[in-house]
């Protein structure tokens, strides 16, 4: 088995409000093997981006723990984070809104060698940005231009660029296509699957969409209202879902052939709050096999096989 490269335990995030705490994120945990894709699904409201942003202490969680390599990173000192995070990048889903639009391309890529002290000249510099673009898919050229200049499946690639400035080993990728037109986001996901062949990356891919990410991750973490409802290998995930969460996230999902039979299973209503979540299995409300019992525990994760599990009480009684 591929040593793990991150591993959250008991990851937990609440923000605290005037309306109250907004639990983000509940005891959380799995690991991200070395050079593996995992994928982060489930709805807008899940917790996604929070877990995304906590791994790399862009935002800091309440409690657990997030070990890179070996290293405790929550209790790592300024510097020290500093020094981390050229090692763990982070690519943003709105590639409108995540460039400087005052900035031009070489400036916003070649500010993060700058930061870390990579480059012993300008000359240097401005030559590892042309090989960057490259790499990416864009021009050398193109680097004195400005963010509005491009199109969003080519700002997307820029901002690629910017996170493998400093040649990091783990990229969060959230929602990094959602953004994107159908055609574009298959480029993109290309595009990032040769990275992580060329370079041996290690990646977080954060989506909302199962059929996205089926060719690309290995492993699959579905989450629903900050906790984790299955987490297993793509192939177990997709040929047999165990969850009734995820089972309605791949039942909606499009497929190419659309003569294909498949029974959809439909939510009732909408994501609870985070702020007031339900006792017991948070995903109970809207689940069309809740028991009383639901009501007053939280599923622990029942395993399933080799890296498969799912938290849920009734698991194997029903077809």
């Amino acid at each position: 088995m591929t040593a793990s490269l991150v591993s959250i335990s008991g990851l937990t995030k609440n923000f605290v409000t005037l309306r109250g705490d907004v639990h983000a994120l509940a005891d959380v945990s799995f690991d991200i093997p070395r050079g593996a894709v995992v994928a982060l699904v489930g709805e807008s409201g899940s917790g996604k981006t929070t877990l995304g942003r906590c791994l790399l202490r862009l935002i800091e969680p309440t409690s657990g723990s997030v070990r890179f390599d070996g290293t405790e990173i929550t209790k790592l000192d300024t510097r020290a984070m500093q020094a981390m995070r050229k090692r763990m990048q982070i690519i943003f889903q709105d590639p409108f809104s995540s460039l400087n639009p005052r900035m031009r391309v070489r400036d916003i890529i070649g500010e993060a060698l700058v930061a870390h002290r990579i480059g012993r000249s300008g000359r240097e510099r401005r030559d590892m940005i042309a090989a960057l673009l490259d790499e990416v898919g864009l021009k050398a050229d193109q680097m004195g231009r400005f963010p509005h200049e491009f199109s969003g499946g080519q700002r997307q690639r820029i901002g690629i660029a910017r996170a493998l400035a400093v040649e990091p080993e783990f990229i969060v990728a959230d929602e990094s296509v959602s953004a994107l037109d159908v055609s574009v986001q298959a480029q993109i996901l290309n595009l990032m699957q040769d990275l992580r062949d060329r370079r041996g990356l290690t990646i977080l891919f954060i989506a909302h969409d199962l059929s996205v990410v089926e060719y690309l991750c290995d492993e699959v973490v579905v989450l629903y209202l900050g906790r984790v409802a299955e987490r297993g290998d793509g192939r177990s995930i997709y040929a047999a879902p165990a969850h009734p969460y995820t089972r309605a996230l791949l039942s909606a999902a499009p497929v190419p052939n659309p003569d294909a039979q498949r029974q959809r299973e439909i939510l009732r209503g909408d994501i609870p709050s985070p702020l007031h979540p339900p006792s017991g299995c948070v995903f109970r409300t809207r689940c069309r096999y809740a028991i009383e019992k639901c009501a007053g525990t939280i599923p622990p994760a029942v395993d399933l096989g080799p890296r498969h599990d799912a938290a849920c009480l009734r698991i194997g009684e029903f077809a």
